[in-house]
């Protein structure tokens, strides 16, 4: 402690002087922070929030105070099972939780919070993918994405993007927990910044770590059937191999491998990066995947609100041919009025 009453330590990388005695809930008032809404972590380790107005604050403290901020199932049946079923008789469960829509949109890229929340409204999304990122502690007043869209009412789907390796993506996720309570979480591991491919065996580490933690991972993968096995195997709760690289809006550039996954996977499957139009995204559900997950598809398209829409129709009729089957491929004509009794 200083001979004035302070303490030194380090705030989302920023150095502060402050009283000393301080609890980590009261710094986080004084930083004009909401405890409830906050996740902290002190020295590498995450402080349970139940104990904030209990931990003092002291000399040499690294902190780190984080928010969610815009981030970027059933086993499918081979050949589609559930003929006669009603339209509208259609979910999906991973983990335990049932949804109704497919399509899961990310919050990252969008002009602002209420274009984001409008073309969640429009997308008929029920969950949304939200980055994990360090509360702006010199303007603790600006806006936050809760406050546009609910998390009581939208699934959090808390992710790692931007981590490029699995302690980085294990201990951003251990943050996202103690936030919002969030087992449910998308975990990415990348390999480099230019192609943004998973890197694999990083990925696969932090699913068996966060697995045994008690976190239900939702896995962005390469599309390898057996990478996706190996997955499972280790905890996975959803395989979300990507159609084409992130961000690159070239559709599902190999539906054989996305197929095979479809067909050996014992948990959800989802295409995940890639999408760039309406069609993308209904080959991916007739290809028999679970759902779609997207973000730059409809965030930078000239109409956000009506892409979000389009997407919603893609994946509802992607789902309904997938449901109904398709007719059989032929190498020849086979005319569709018989030629019989022509005049």
């Amino acid at each position: 402690m200083h001979s004035d009453g302070t303490v030194s330590i380090t705030v989302n990388g920023e150095h502060k002087r402050v009283t000393a005695g301080l609890t980590i809930a009261r710094l986080a008032e004084e930083l004009g922070l909401v405890p409830a809404k906050l996740a902290v972590e002190r020295n590498l380790e995450v402080v349970p929030r139940s104990t904030l107005d209990q931990v003092m604050v002291e000399d040499g403290d690294e902190l780190e105070i984080v928010h969610f901020v815009g981030g970027g199932d059933h086993p499918v049946a081979a050949g589609g099972g559930d003929h006669g079923r009603r339209v509208d008789d259609d979910s999906w469960t991973v983990a335990g939780r049932t949804f109704r829509s497919r399509l899961i949109v990310g919050t990252g890229k969008y002009k602002d919070f209420e274009q984001n929340a409008a073309a969640v409204a429009a997308s008929g999304a029920e969950i949304v993918t939200v980055a994990v990122r360090r509360v702006n502690v010199s303007d603790p007043k600006a806006p936050m994405l809760t406050d546009y869209i609910d998390p009581k009412k939208i699934t959090y789907l808390p992710n790692t993007a931007g981590c490029f390796d699995a302690e980085s993506a294990i201990r951003t996720l251990r943050l996202a927990r103690e936030a919002g309570g969030w087992e449910l979480v998308k975990l990415e591991v990348l390999g480099e910044a230019r192609t943004l491919y998973p890197d694999m065996v990083e990925t696969l580490r932090a699913t068996e770590i966060l697995a045994n933690e008690g976190f239900k991972p939702m896995v962005y993968c390469v599309d390898d059937p057996i990478a996706a096995r190996r997955l499972e195997d280790a905890g996975a709760v959803a395989i979300m191999p990507l159609g084409a690289p992130i961000g690159s809006g070239l559709g599902i550039q190999n539906r054989v491998t996305i197929r095979l996954i479809v067909e050996g996977a014992k948990v959800p499957v989802l295409v995940d990066a890639g999408v760039g139009s309406a069609s993308d995204a209904a080959v991916g559900m007739e290809l028999g995947c679970d759902g779609i997950l997207m973000n730059t598809a409809i965030a930078e398209a000239k109409d956000p609100i009506l892409m979000a829409a389009a997407m919603k129709a893609a994946v509802e009729a992607g789902r309904l041919s997938y449901r109904a089957g398709r007719m059989a491929k032929r190498r020849y004509a086979d005319p569709s009025s018989p030629l019989a009794g022509l005049i």
